[in-house]
């Protein structure tokens, strides 16, 4: 990039959205001489205590609904206009549910400069009727004509949030955006991480959620250990070779770096598909096999955020379905069927006794 200052943008402000933008505005307001200092960051506009979520933000400097208890850098900007958030913006960083990428970057893609870099911290895939799973860095890339990075890793927004240390993983084809994007994320509390394998890193990002749920399904089953460290390492088996087989990238080494193995030990013992799994299991041990719908379980967890496991796992059912290789990943195909209780979650256990990894 250009030793011109670069003006940073963030797209979306949920929970992983605020945590970055601490640690995005505390890094732009440390290097005055490579960032404008001001960060627009785009917020979905919602009523919270009878006042607006932007309002609250830039008042309070902190987002009361998604993390609170969390001061942000007073440089952190909201404003509930996309198009104004990423206009005249060198640097933009995604961090919205993977389903309203697509719009979202059609609304955008008249106002974007055509040097621009982004940056996706999204995790999940787009399915194309014609080209079948699409990495999400790969639709915002040729929507907007620009290059496009992606940041995923052992990072729960919360921990991050409150300066826990962690690792993260960065993944760019072109290595001359090293510097400035180790500029922007690295702090001593949020160690980076710079690859060139942008596949599967963002693979990593997405499949893990779904095995995540795997596990939150062992936990409300009231198993231990053993049993989730199993769906652990079936689901891993699963990741890579939907990794491979899907997205042509066979390098087993990103699979040990903070997107890969990590970020899906952190998933399943403390992420939010790991809660949604249990919460699915136990509703549906009180009520039946109809169970809590899905969205009544996100207002009461997650504050009105949504789980992107479920969606995740129900369009790789519906595409492995479609191409007739359902019996090649048992796993997933079992959180989605437990998801949309069309299975017993008991019969999870079958799943993990008879998986073709055992063959």
């Amino acid at each position: 990039m250009s030793e011109v200052k670069k003006r940073v943008c963030i797209i979306g402000s949920g929970n992983w959205g605020s945590a970055i933008a601490k640690i995005v505005g505390s890094n732009v307001a440390a290097n005055e001489n490579l960032f404008e200092p001001e960060i627009l960051m785009y917020v979905y506009e919602e009523i919270v205590n009878g006042q607006k979520l932007t309002d609250i933000i830039n008042t309070e400097h902190e987002n009361v609904k998604y993390l609170p208890d969390i001061k942000l850098p007073t440089n952190v900007i909201a404003i509930p206009d996309v198009v104004r958030a990423c206009t005249n913006a060198d640097i933009l960083i995604f961090v919205l549910p993977h389903q309203f990428v697509r719009d979202t970057c059609l609304k955008m893609r008249d106002f974007i400069k055509p040097n621009a870099l982004g940056v996706s911290l999204i995790k999940g895939f787009i399915l194309s009727e014609t080209e079948g799973i699409q990495l999400v860095s790969k639709v915002i890339s040729e929507t907007l004509g620009i290059e496009t990075a992606v940041l995923m890793g052992a990072n729960l927004a919360t921990e991050v949030a409150s300066e826990m240390f962690c690792e993260t993983t960065i993944a760019c084809g072109n290595e001359s955006y090293k510097s400035v994007l180790n500029s922007l994320f690295e702090t001593p509390y949020f160690r980076c991480k710079i690859i060139r394998n942008v596949a599967g890193v963002e693979s990593c990002g997405a499949l893990k959620n779904v095995v995540g749920i795997g596990a939150g399904i062992v936990d409300g089953l009231g198993y231990g250990d053993n049993t989730k460290a199993a769906v652990i390492r079936l689901g891993l088996m699963e990741m890579m070779k939907f990794t491979k087989v899907f997205l042509g990238t066979d390098d087993k080494s990103v699979f040990f770096e903070s997107c890969g193995i990590a970020d899906l030990v952190a998933t399943c013992h403390g992420g939010r598909n790991r809660l949604l799994g249990e919460a699915v299991v136990k509703s549906m041990k009180k009520r039946g096999m109809a169970g809590v719908d899905i969205r009544l379980l996100e207002k009461e967890i997650l504050r009105g955020q949504s789980f992107q496991g479920p969606l995740i796992a129900k369009e790789i059912y519906g595409y492995l379905k479609e191409i007739n290789m359902l019996d090649q990943f048992p796993l997933f195909v079992a959180v989605h069927r437990i998801c949309t209780r069309e299975v017993d979650p008991r019969n999870f256990i079958d799943c993990l006794r008879d998986h073709p990894e055992h063959m």
